[in-house]
């Protein structure tokens, strides 16, 4: 079992952004839609953004719909969410998460998991 490593998360203000990374093995990542979730302590991981295999196929939770951007690189085995305008409200723990389907990834299909990075926006 190995795990997908996250990085990029931080301190920032309202408005600014960050670009969140994860790196995955590339047996499992080359085939597997990728998706990001968030989560606060003591509540259910939220779906934020997936992405299917060939890196079409996104999806996007309403609340970051026009702020955040999906993608990945086949080749150097990475995903990564952009994150603009950040909220407050949009603190959390940020996972990076392989499906075990190709096309889409919601929390009843992931495999994998990433160990998290914090996102932290203050006002």
């Amino acid at each position: 079992q190995v795990q997908l490593v996250e990085s990029g998360g931080g301190l920032v203000q309202a408005g600014d952004s960050l670009r969140l990374s994860c790196a995955a093995p590339g047996r499992m990542f080359s085939n597997n839609a990728m998706g990001w979730f968030r989560q606060v302590p003591g509540k259910e991981r939220e779906f934020v953004a997936s992405i299917g295999w060939k890196g079409s196929n996104t999806n996007y939770a309403d609340s970051v719909k026009g702020r955040f951007t999906i993608s990945r690189d086949n080749v150097k085995n990475m995903v990564y969410l952009q994150m603009n305008s950040l909220k407050p409200e949009d603190t959390a723990v940020y996972y990076c998460a392989a499906s075990r389907t190709s096309q889409t990834a919601v929390a009843s299909t992931i495999q994998y998991w990433g160990q998290g990075t914090q996102v932290t926006v203050s006002s």
